[in-house]
């Protein structure tokens, strides 16, 4: 299976969402390219369908291979780092969205893919820093 998602962070923060089939799950935003579609294609249709956004600035920051959360099979996802025009609103198939750093109430329940492999990508090239926790 192959998805395209965004990684938008703000203030140390990553957004992240449900979909209603699975509401305890949160994902990267995007989804599936329909026949003939580019990945930044994908992704901007997915973003206005979604969360009723554009992507701006949008930069490739790799694919990640991991299971998917809902689906259990095997899935490459395309992931770009983008802003957003405009706030973002759950929308079609999302039951809601938030911001997490991986370290707060969201991070037990973030897909494997975005816990284990996005996360620490947007760490390592600096698109996320964590602020040190507080004590």
């Amino acid at each position: 299976m192959n998805v395209v998602a965004a990684a938008v962070t703000h203030q140390g923060r990553l957004l992240v969402v449900s979909k209603k089939v699975a509401p305890e799950v949160f994902y990267l935003p995007g989804g599936k390219p329909e026949a003939g579609e580019s990945p930044r294609e994908t992704l901007v249709r997915e973003l206005n369908e979604e969360l009723g956004v554009a992507p701006r600035d949008m930069d490739l920051l790799g694919q990640v291979e991991d299971m998917a959360a809902i689906e259990g099979v095997p899935m490459r996802m395309t992931v770009f780092t983008a802003r957003l025009a405009g706030r973002p609103k759950a929308a079609a198939e999302l039951a809601a969205l938030g911001w997490t750093d991986g370290r707060d109430s969201y991070g037990p329940r973030l897909a494997p893919a975005v816990r284990n492999q996005v996360l620490p990508l947007l760490i390592q090239t600096g698109a996320l820093v964590l602020d040190e926790p507080k004590c």
